[in-house]
């Protein structure tokens, strides 16, 4: 998304939503969003922020229509997240047994790609993530990233690093289970990062997917669940 404010219509074609219902939820409180004159703008990085709270309990059908809404739609043909994704920066099981450990693993699983300059920088903004709401969904699933993406001293491509621990732990998710998947995204830019959180989104629905990632017995093996999952996705668009 070019804008960094959007009008009304501008959210309403990047949502895929109707106009009249997003003026309801902004009325309510429930959009992020001021108006200016009588008419009501919206901040792109407070939208997808918003649009992260949301995109859990978005059904297939709604995933689709976002994942195909403000010019994403040339996108959807073409594998997202295992062309992020490499089999040197996954890690099963993952090493760790705590929130921190996990989080720490991860990023020293990205190094692996020869695209992460500051590890300690990228490490400390997830975990500034985290203290504004975990990212561990219901599922078991974790998608840890940082709020914004990182600038050119940080990080270079964008990346995907897999870790699934041995046992599940706790990591925040709203109704108390534990967590065993993760998915850390680090994007350079918010439309890229809502791509991915949609794609992920598509992903965790299809009904053997967790399950297959839970039988695998490596990260090669993880690498081919995930490729042959978005590719059969991809198939049925």
């Amino acid at each position: 998304m070019d804008h960094e404010i959007m009008d009304l219509e501008q959210l309403a074609s990047y949502l895929q939503r109707d106009a009249r219902e997003l003026h309801k939820l902004a009325n309510r409180g429930y959009l992020p969003g001021q108006k200016v004159g009588g008419q009501w703008r919206f901040a792109t990085a407070e939208i997808h922020y918003w649009l992260e709270t949301q995109i859990p309990a978005y059904t297939d059908e709604e995933l689709t229509a976002l994942e195909a809404g403000g010019g994403r739609d040339v996108h959807r043909a073409q594998p997202l997240i295992t062309s992020l994704l490499s089999e040197a920066i996954m890690a099963v099981p993952l090493a760790a047994g705590t929130k921190a450990s996990v989080l720490k693993e991860l990023v020293t699983l990205a190094e692996a790609s020869w695209q992460v300059y500051d590890p300690d920088a990228m490490l400390s903004a997830i975990h500034q993530r985290e203290e504004q709401g975990s990212t561990a969904l219901d599922s078991g699933v974790v998608i840890p990233h940082p709020r914004r993406p990182l600038g050119d001293t940080v990080q270079g491509e964008a990346l995907i690093a897999f870790g699934r621990t041995s046992r599940g732990i706790p990591f925040g998710a709203a109704n108390g289970s534990l967590s065993d998947i993760f998915f850390l995204v680090c994007c350079r830019d918010q439309a890229t990062h809502l791509r991915v959180l949609t794609r992920l989104a598509r992903l965790i629905l299809r009904p053997s997917f967790l399950i297959d990632l839970r039988a695998a017995e490596s990260g090669p093996e993880a690498y081919q669940i995930i490729d042959a999952a978005e590719r059969a996705l991809i198939d049925e668009n």
